[in-house]
């Protein structure tokens, strides 16, 4: 069985454009809903069924502790890999390219620290965003001396035959965030997916705004799975739905090419009726590019990411936001002295993934945190909570 790559956010610079494109994922053809194109390429309705399921699923573990809670887990044997520690811990990851992976590797190192009688030494290697670093990195850990490898792949595809080679030097292997095209890592650990996250968010969207009325996704790139799978269940969501989406835009993570895009759609449509995301960091970008025009802001989601949550809560926003939580970074250190001690761990290793509404959004808000702060950190109770996240 495929495992399918989740991730976190790619965040790259862009140039904007003069013109509002629809750029949807497929060119339109019948049978697909107005502006809404092609149903993606990534796109598998057993994998979009299961996760929609999973919005549902009560979790099994530890009550308060999301990152140690598993939903529908199937267990795996891994009394092949005891060893007696203390153990060296090795992390090649994709980047800390955007604050999501920067709020969330600050998570990681403070679970290492809870661990240090038996992690004796952490390796961390940085990526950044490059695939061809990541394989090179995967293979100079293999000579390192690990007793374990967490691996967060830049890209899907290509980084599958790096983690089948560290796979077969017989040291466990532990993949989370996104994912690669084997299923050999002993785990795979992330929340619900992609599908829950596009599916929450569009059903928010419809279910607020007009009918029929014109909707505004802006994505931040094609081809990065959990993107596109975000993508193919709002799409599933507006198609029934039967809004009219004007406009599928790429950011690029970029504010400022956010702010333009949303711009040039209120000059050329008027009115905007709804906005969909498939990543929150632009959230308030996208919001202020409304109040700059004058426009009410329409139903919107974003993410956990504070300054959005405090912009939805300053201003009074019609939002919601959906998440791909930061507490995950804390999961695949637990994971792997479970499995280095011979413990059964789930496989996959699928974590709750709650939901930001109107009714626990004060649960949230916390004005003494930074701005790009994400809420889902799970890492109050961790060592020098807050200042390491500050």
């Amino acid at each position: 069985m495929t495992v399918l790559a989740v991730s976190t956010l790619l965040v790259l610079a862009g140039c904007s454009t003069d013109e509002p494109t629809t750029r949807a994922s497929g060119s339109p053809s019948a049978g697909t809903g107005s502006g809404t194109g092609e149903q993606s390429k990534f796109f598998v309705r057993a994998d979009y069924d299961k996760q929609l399921a999973l919005l549902d699923t009560a979790p099994t573990g530890p009550a308060g502790k999301p990152w140690e809670q598993a939903l529908n887990p199937a267990m795996v044997e891994t009394k092949k890999f005891t060893k007696p520690g203390p153990y060296k811990i090795c992390f090649s990851n994709a980047g800390l390219n955007n604050p999501w992976r920067q709020v969330g590797f600050k998570t990681m190192q403070a679970e290492v620290d809870t661990h240090r009688g038996r992690i004796s030494e952490f390796v961390h290697v940085d990526a950044e965003g490059k695939d061809q670093k990541q394989i090179a990195d995967i293979n100079d850990l293999l000579g390192k001396g690990c007793h374990a490898l967490i691996v967060s792949p830049n890209t899907t595809a290509t980084l599958t035959p790096a983690v089948k080679a560290a796979c077969q030097k017989g040291l466990p292997v532990i993949v989370f965030d996104r994912g690669v095209d084997t299923n050999c890592p002993v785990t795979f650990i992330n929340p619900i997916g992609g599908y829950g996250f596009g599916h929450v968010a569009a059903e928010f969207v419809t279910q607020e705004m007009k009918r029929g009325g014109k909707v505004l996704a802006l994505r931040i790139l094609p081809g990065v799975d959990v993107l596109e799978t975000r993508w193919s269940a709002a799409k599933i969501a507006f198609d029934k739905a039967g809004v009219d989406v004007v406009g599928v835009e790429f950011t690029d993570g970029d504010p400022a090419r956010t702010k333009k895009i949303v711009n040039d759609y209120i000059q050329r449509y008027g009115t905007i009726d709804g906005v969909w995301m498939d990543a929150g960091a632009v959230a308030g970008a996208a919001v202020e590019a409304f109040e700059d025009a004058g426009k009410p802001v329409p139903p919107i989601n974003g993410e956990d990411q504070l300054d959005f949550l405090k912009l939805w809560k300053d201003k009074k926003l019609t939002a919601i936001a959906p998440t791909y939580p930061t507490y995950q970074w804390r999961t695949p250190i637990i994971a792997a002295l479970k499995i280095l001690d011979g413990e059964q761990v789930p496989n996959p290793w699928k974590l709750p993934q709650p939901t930001i509404t109107q009714d626990n959004l004060d649960e949230y808000v916390d004005p003494a945190m930074p701005p790009l702060h994400y809420a889902m950190c799970g890492c109050t109770d961790l060592p020098d909570y807050p200042r390491r996240w500050k």
